[in-house]
């Protein structure tokens, strides 16, 4: 996993003549501010939301981040690059946050990991925030451990779907799938064919429960996501279900475009 990169990417990018490719470490423009989730509990948690500079967001991502015993946090690299790109080439919101008791360069969230039990407050906090602050079209997007709080917690009013990337099904039980079957809200899996727990097809059974869900295999993926090809594979599967109609992702940029310190996987 990564930390925040040294570059501030509010402040003065310096444009770019003819296009560049978009790189692994590439920060596109966009409006980010630190924000605090204050979650029912009392606990306060530090995030970032980015959103499109000069126009309004089409849909939001409400980003949950691996395990933060295993060194999953807001800037986990799908989500860093997500939050670095997707403002700027779709349009899309990006809020990322620490759930309690994990740190990252942006500070260290309140409380402390409770295997997603209290986690349900930290989840309550994201979507209200996305809610109170008129972000359309709230999705969840959660990643491995994310996937179960996602699961467990999600199924709220304010919430259209859910996107899971590599979900263990760990800490989520059949009770929680029903409630999604339930609901019939669109539930989409990214599982990849090497994953380190759970892989397409034993996903397909057990993702059965809900019969919305859409299962995706994702051919030569591991768990961690590691590889830039796989990168913007996930990150075009998000687009693709958030914003429908959107199309291929450009992989150049001849706009304004800053170089972030490189993450540990990319």
């Amino acid at each position: 996993m990564t930390s925040q990169p040294p570059v501030d990417p509010r402040t003065g990018p310096q444009p770019q003549s003819t296009p560049s490719e978009i790189r692994a470490n590439s920060v596109l423009p966009a409006h980010r501010e630190d924000i605090e989730l204050h979650t029912a509990d009392g606990m306060v948690l530090v995030g970032e939301l980015a959103t499109p500079l000069d126009r309004p967001p089409v849909a939001t991502l409400i980003t949950l981040h691996p395990l933060p015993t295993h060194g999953g946090f807001m800037d986990s690299h799908v989500y860093r690059k997500a939050a670095f790109r997707l403002p700027a080439l779709a349009d899309i919101a990006v809020l990322r946050f620490n759930t309690r008791g994990t740190s990252s360069a942006r500070g260290t969230s309140e409380g402390e990991f409770d295997y997603a039990q209290s986690e349900k407050y930290d989840v309550a906090a994201a979507i209200e925030y996305a809610e109170f602050h008129d972000l359309p079209h709230r999705w969840l997007v959660g990643w491995s451990f994310g996937t179960d709080l996602a699961l467990m917690h999600g199924h709220d009013p304010a919430v259209e779907g859910a996107i899971l990337l590599s979900p263990p099904l760990r800490y989520s039980h059949e009770s929680h799938l029903a409630e999604w079957a339930a609901e019939g809200k669109p539930v989409v899996a990214l599982v990849p064919e090497f994953d380190d727990y759970l892989r397409p097809a034993e996903a397909v059974d057990r993702f059965a429960a809900i019969p919305q869900a859409h299962v995706v295999p994702i051919e030569g993926g591991k768990h961690l996501w590691v590889g830039e090809s796989y990168v913007r594979r996930a990150l075009q599967e998000i687009v693709d279900v958030v914003a429908p109609g959107h199309g291929e992702l450009p992989t150049t940029w001849s706009g304004p475009m800053e170089e972030a310190e490189a993450p540990d996987l990319d």
